[in-house]
């Protein structure tokens, strides 16, 4: 008789001895969390444990992150975004963040980035999000304001100009690239000029809008791009924020305008869907932003409605001096969920084994993993770590002859 399988999740089925091709969606669901074979039963490893938050259940928390691609044209999405997006749900991660969405058409880093700042971008990235939820897959979305590092060119031009400046000839908007105070990124940035008020009215009110039009394209998840050097996070750094008014100064002023944020985004996004928030944990440059100063802002995002923080770190100075290894931001996410109750946490960073994946979840270091380049390298990510960890997954119907078989059954 084939042992059967606790159902603790609505995607798990009765019996194990499934035959090929078998309907069960959506693909790459662990399909146990309990084999009770003799009395030591092994657990079903924690990257494959599903994650509940408000009214979304991610199946696993193998994530994608979001990443630039620079492949749209007014900020709308494009085939390439549909096959892209879709090749990792129909492979099996859990959570999709899409890309940096410009708020507003300067809030795009590049004129090549995508958009949502207009009811006319909905349809397009509707598409996306329907097709990836036919696999199981939670959709997300990074809204993003690219503040001062705004007007640039894609990076795959990178090495071929001798500046980042994107010209007016070429789509950019040189006139219209500002920030919390009139300092450049560096000598081949345009040099911002400083927001008024009214500006920041402004653009917060477009994250808001932007939420609306997330919601109305189906999107599960939105995440506010605070990290890297873009606008949230400008005003949040003392060594890009140098202002004397009321958002700038003090820890408590520096950081209102991503809390006035939240706030009016949380008042329009739906109460049934987490908001995330991607955070540059630290600078990297003495006298910035510190992982101090994040734990201290978590625990104000926590009361503000915000479910999870995706710790990166630096993008805001070139003097930033970034110890990159293997895992070098997890600490962040852990010191935030250790010292912030009920918070949520993520972490990036040069994670590329599944092994690595585990570790970090298995020991309760960060709720999820956010995968970048691995997954540009192997949209198979997710389906590579169920065989490595010997994890039994459904596979999307269409792939499931392709299926490698699992070293062992979990409990």
């Amino acid at each position: 008789m084939s042992p059967t399988i606790t159902k603790s999740h609505e995607y798990y089925q009765d019996q194990v001895n499934l035959s090929p091709g078998t309907a069960i969606e959506p693909s790459a669901s662990a399909i146990a969390q309990g084999f009770a074979q003799g009395p030591n039963p092994i657990p079903l490893p924690k990257a494959f444990q599903p994650l509940t938050i408000r009214g979304s259940t991610i199946k696993n928390r193998i994530w994608v992150s979001p990443m630039c691609t620079y492949s749209s044209e007014d900020g709308f999405a494009t085939d390439f975004h549909l096959a892209h997006y879709s090749q990792y749900a129909m492979h099996g991660a859990g959570l999709i963040v899409v890309e940096a969405s410009g708020v507003l058409p300067e809030g795009r880093i590049t004129p090549n980035c995508l958009g949502i700042w207009k009811d006319e971008h909905i349809g397009n990235l509707s598409r996306i999000v329907n097709h990836a939820h036919k696999y199981g897959a939670v959709m997300g979305i990074q809204l993003g304001h690219s503040g001062r590092k705004g007007s640039t060119i894609p990076m795959h031009l990178y090495g071929t100009r001798t500046t980042f400046h994107s010209a007016e000839s070429e789509g950019g908007w040189p006139n219209n690239v500002y920030g919390p105070s009139p300092i450049a990124y560096d000598d081949q940035h345009y040099t911002p000029r400083e927001m008024t008020i009214a500006d920041i009215n402004a653009a917060q009110q477009a994250f808001a809008d932007a939420a609306v039009r997330a919601d109305q394209a189906g999107f599960d998840v939105i995440e506010l791009h605070s990290a890297h050097g873009y606008l949230l996070f400008e005003f949040l750094s003392p060594l890009s924020n140098q202002r004397t008014d009321k958002y700038g100064g003090s820890f408590d002023n520096r950081v209102r305008f991503l809390v006035e944020t939240i706030r009016k985004v949380r008042q329009v996004w739906p109460q049934e869907k987490p908001l995330f928030v991607r955070i540059s944990a630290t600078d990297w440059v003495e006298g910035g932003w510190t992982g101090e100063d994040t734990v201290a802002l978590a625990k104000i995002m926590s009361v503000e409605g915000v479910d999870l923080i995706d710790c990166s770190t630096a993008g805001n100075d070139p003097r930033q001096n970034i110890p990159a290894a293997p895992g070098f931001q997890v600490p962040f996410a852990t010191a935030v969920k250790k010292q912030v109750p009920g918070i949520l946490t993520g972490t990036v960073g040069v994670i590329t084994k599944p092994s690595q994946v585990n570790e970090i979840t298995e020991e309760g270091k960060a709720d999820a993993v956010f995968v970048a380049r691995e997954f540009l390298r192997n949209p198979s990510f997710v389906l590579s770590a169920a065989h490595e960890l010997g994890v039994y997954v459904k596979w999307a119907n269409q792939y499931e002859r392709g299926q490698l078989k699992t070293k062992h059954s979990y409990a």
